[in-house]
């Protein structure tokens, strides 16, 4: 057994309890044990920890990580003790329909594994005591050790850092992945974003990498305006100063943009998300709503001006493939990663990070871990 440092969540609203849990060091035969050496703190954290999402408990928070293997199960082909990994929440059969035609992030053994927090035994592998820790969506990673399926393990190359690399799990590749594969933005496009945190931001970056010519943010903040600015924005609007859609409109000449995208998951917004676009655009929902959330649409608009509205669940990504090439593109020049990581924490720090994140400071603060 390995003693594991972890973050533990009781229940909503209560601070993260620091404990001390034990993990087997045999991983299942399709399992690896993971050193995590980086994990950022995600807004998608705070709706369990806020009580928005119902979340089991006693569960190990985190889900944006990135470590060093350190066993391998007997079935598991391609990883190896020592490849540095960019764990993913949406483990894959890598043999259904959805997997095999390119689609993993529908995978049905996510919904059956990771979004019970549980492996495909119905089990966690934490321990505290005698009584069952669960892992959030089956990653945990406000821990300095993780067991995960393989498939949730995505190698990457060695010289990335891992403060980065972790942001790849979730935010960047939600965000550019949902530019580039979900909806599937073109050249020369408009593009609105609302919403400039973490994802929003690489829903920017990824309208520029695709070359879009017109990058609209929206948001309350002025300091995630400007920041925005330097991830590929063209325009910014305050939408605590003047009207959203109007400002949107008069940016368009009257029309609308192609594509709007909401990384909020807010009712008011995913609606005038979807009012911003012009006929035949599409609207994105990309933001994660607290349970129970609904939202109001004209479906004679939806009919009568071919608007669509459609859903992205972590950028429709391929991990295996998407996490590399961000990262590939991130050590050639072509993504800013270094610009997202606005505070380095410790574990014992982070339910300072959430009081900082309630109150809209920062991008992303990452956890680093001891590797030695």
């Amino acid at each position: 057994m390995i003693t594991v440092n972890a973050a533990v969540f009781t229940g909503p609203n209560q601070p993260l309890e620091m404990r001390e849990l034990q993990i087997s060091d045999q991983p299942g035969a399709n399992e690896v044990l993971v050193k995590i050496a980086a994990s950022g703190v995600c807004h998608s954290d705070l709706h369990a920890l806020s009580g928005e999402w119902e979340t089991p408990a006693p569960l190990v928070l985190g889900h944006e990580g990135a470590g060093v293997v350190i066993a391998a199960g007997s079935e598991v082909t391609g990883l190896e003790v020592g490849d540095h990994v960019v764990l993913s929440w949406t483990p894959s059969c890598q043999k259904c329909e959805f997997c095999v035609t390119g689609n993993p992030v529908l995978c049905q053994l996510a919904n059956e594994t990771a979004y019970q927090h549980v492996f495909s035994d119905g089990k966690t592998r934490l321990k505290d005591g005698e009584e069952d820790v669960k892992s959030f969506l089956g990653v945990g990673s406000f821990a300095d050790h993780a067991m995960v399926p393989a498939s949730a393990a995505i190698k990457i190359r060695k010289d990335a850092p891992f403060a980065q690399a972790a942001l790849v799990g979730c935010a960047v590749t939600t965000g550019i992945g949902a530019v580039v594969n979900t909806a599937k933005v073109e050249p020369y496009s408009t593009v609105l974003v609302i919403g400039g945190g973490g994802v929003g931001l690489n829903i920017v970056q990824g309208a520029r990498l695709v070359g879009a010519k017109q990058i609209i943010l929206a948001d309350v903040s002025e300091d995630k305006l400007e920041l925005g600015r330097k991830f590929g924005a063209t325009h910014t609007i305050n939408s605590r100063e003047v009207d959203l859609l109007t400002a949107v409109k008069e940016l368009t000449e009257g029309r609308g943009v192609d594509y709007a995208f909401e990384a909020i998951g807010l009712p008011f917004t995913i609606e005038a998300s979807y009012e911003a676009v012009r006929r035949g655009g599409t609207a994105v929902v990309v933001g994660q709503v607290a349970d129970g959330v609904k939202i109001s649409i004209d479906p004679f608009v939806m009919s009568d001006q071919e608007k669509k509205l459609i859903g992205s669940n972590y950028g429709s990504s391929r991990q295996s493939i998407d996490f590399p090439n961000i990262i590939d593109q991130y050590m050639e020049g072509l993504v800013d990663l270094d610009s997202m990581v606005t505070d380095r924490i410790a574990l014992s720090e982070v339910n300072e990070a959430f009081a900082e994140m309630r109150k809209g400071r920062g991008i992303r603060s990452v956890i680093e871990y001891p590797m030695a």
